[in-house]
């Protein structure tokens, strides 16, 4: 989840072009042609054979019939910049409270499942035709279907702005008391994460969100990227310069007293069970979605087939797989019980260039991805009002409407746990498990050679069904018993 969400180049080249009455509302479909003919079995539908009619056809620009230009290793780039996103920094915390043997567990069960949907996925826009997410979710389910899968989709992207400038809250003021050399238990209010978080929202991302088009700001993926690559290698390297995170006695007496704590706190457990281990799957599940991002990159895959899209897919999740869990594991092993749910936040920048180095690096990072986001979300909210054509009043309005909301949010919610918890169960689960598997049985329920296919979509979709009905009450639950703390175990 780019930075999981930045848009791909296909979404940015529908940003931008200029409005045409004359183009037809559809015109951000796409249709996959192998060998000089549509392969869709799902043209006998009445809303799908709308949208596969010559006279449909006829309207199309002809670049989107451009087969794409994008390589394999660049498809893959780009899809692992899709995946990457702030749930990074929480699965330390997921695994901190589940133990490394339940984490990888969860983490390769994920992994597989996600990688899975992806397939259905592929299935669906091979059999329809239709390669935009939100298309083909209209194309099956009609306008229910593009409303669920644009709210799915918006929430994702709102969760990832809300951990982004949760990030700046957490991280800003203490980069600003390195430079200051205060202590960073030193307090003013210019340095209240509260207070920087609104001036750096209104006084940097407000503006980047005004401009009528993205711009140079849709490639700032790869510089995310680049940038969590850059903090997994500081989590290894502080990993053997850290030692376990008891704070130094002074007094021979209290390292006797506190031997036998700091032994029991050192130690790893693999197998653990409270109150935050229901956060640990939503947090793996928010840090995996890549789902709206998957149709465009296919799109601009050059040489393009569902068998070489899914390679790019499997390579991509590998990717990530290893990168997730070398962070959590190095993470974990580094504070044991006492990591938190923002595991940058746990590394003070006192006296450590290293340190202060990465934080800026993400600080800048996600403060630059954000209004690539912001453009997606509201771009959504006018495609669903149908309110195309720029006007300048309405796009002032809804951009200071919609950042004031977000900060409120970022303001009030205490801990990063919170946002992966709420998106990973609500969000998540509809782009992984259920919007997926939904399609695909709709699309093949006349199709008697998938029967076994049909069976095991259904157990997924009923496993996505299940992972909400057991992990909202079970969240609602911790909050309700933790009354809100910030963190703890």
């Amino acid at each position: 989840m780019p930075f999981k969400a930045g848009l791909e180049l296909t979404e940015l080249q529908n940003m931008t072009v200029p409005e045409d009455d004359n183009i037809s509302n559809d015109s951000n479909d796409f249709t996959e042609v192998e060998n000089g003919q549509i392969n869709s079995k799902f043209i006998s539908d009445r809303e799908s054979r709308r949208s596969l009619t010559n006279s449909h056809l006829e309207k199309k620009k002809c670049d989107e019939y451009i087969p794409g230009t994008t390589s394999l290793g660049m498809s893959v780039f780009n899809l692992s910049n899709a995946i990457m996103g702030s749930g990074i920094l929480g699965l330390a915390f997921a695994l901190a409270n589940t133990g490394i043997l339940l984490f990888l567990l969860l983490l390769v069960s994920v992994t597989l499942l996600s990688i899975y949907s992806i397939y259905l996925l592929l299935v669906c826009a091979k059999e329809t035709g239709c390669m935009v997410y939100e298309k083909l979710g209209e194309q099956v389910f009609g306008t229910p279907g593009k409303i669920i899968i644009f709210g799915s989709t918006s929430l994702q992207n709102v969760g990832a702005m809300l951990s982004y400038l949760f990030i700046v809250k957490n991280e800003l003021p203490s980069a600003i008391k390195f430079l200051m050399g205060k202590e960073e238990n030193f307090w003013e209010w210019y340095v209240d994460g509260r207070i920087l978080v609104v001036t750096v929202t209104f006084g940097i991302i407000l503006p980047l969100c005004l401009l009528k088009n993205l711009g140079y700001l849709g490639y700032t993926s790869g510089f995310s990227l680049s940038c969590m690559v850059f903090f997994l290698v500081v989590v290894i390297y502080k990993k053997f310069q850290i030692s376990c995170g008891v704070p130094e006695l002074n007094a021979t007496s209290s390292i006797l007293l506190n031997s036998s704590a700091h032994e029991h706190m050192c130690k790893p457990k693999y197998v653990i069970f409270n109150s935050k281990t229901v956060y640990a799957l939503p947090t793996i599940a928010f840090a995996f979605v890549c789902h709206p991002s998957v149709l465009p990159i296919y799109s601009e895959l050059k040489d393009r087939s569902q068998k070489k899209m899914q390679l790019v897919s499997n390579i991509s999740f590998f990717a990530m797989f290893v990168m997730y869990f070398m962070t959590a594991i190095f993470g974990y092993l580094t504070f044991y019980d006492d990591v938190q749910s923002d595991l940058l936040h746990k590394y003070q920048s006192k006296d450590d260039i290293l340190i202060l180095t990465v934080r800026l690096a993400v600080i800048v990072a996600v403060i630059l991805t954000v209004p690539v986001l912001f453009f997606t979300v509201r771009s959504s909210l006018f495609e669903l009002a149908r309110k195309t054509k720029f006007d300048l009043y309405r796009h002032v309005l809804v951009t200071l409407v919609l950042l004031v909301i977000i900060n409120l949010l970022v303001i009030f919610i205490p801990s990063m746990k919170d946002i992966f918890g709420v998106v990973g169960v609500t969000s998540a689960n509809m782009l992984i498990f259920i919007l997926p598997s939904s399609l695909y049985l709709k699309i093949t329920q006349q199709d008697g050679s998938k029967l076994t296919q049909r069976i095991w979509a259904s157990l997924f979709l009923a496993l996505g069904i299940m992972f909400s009905l057991v992990s909202i009450p079970l969240v609602i639950y911790d909050w309700v018993q933790s009354g809100g703390s910030a963190e703890g175990h």
